[in-house]
């Protein structure tokens, strides 16, 4: 069987926005099998804060066990650069990405199914 692939979208930094986009990784991941689908949460903007180290992150142990899990999580080199931040600003896991937006149409052009929480 072909995995299900699957990238999410956020761009939006408060609390209820990347709770609700990681409430959704789960629930996909529980629902299809972790086996059986490729996730990737793509990060630009105010998103970017989701992916900020374990000091200034209170979501950082779950993005551990979703990155354990095989989640892939992507930050925009663009948003990095206008807000003044280097890759040392992120969680290790965290892969930077020329720009979330092409990141974004590569997956769909590839086929992945888009999720904006």
């Amino acid at each position: 069987m072909e995995k299900y692939r699957a990238v999410f979208h956020l761009d939006e930094g408060n609390k209820g926005r990347v709770d609700m986009a990681l409430n959704n990784i789960d629930n996909l991941l529980a629902d299809l099998g972790e086996n059986n689908v490729a996730v990737e949460l793509v990060t630009n903007g105010g998103g970017i804060v989701a992916l900020f180290k374990a000091d200034n992150n209170p979501h950082a142990d779950r993005l551990a066990r979703l990155a354990a899990r095989g989640v892939r999580f992507a930050a925009c080199a663009n948003t990095l650069h206008s807000k003044g931040l280097t890759r040392d600003a992120l969680l290790d896991a965290v892969q930077v990405v020329p720009s979330g937006v092409g990141e974004l149409v590569k997956r769909q052009t590839d086929g992945w199914a888009y999720i904006r929480p």
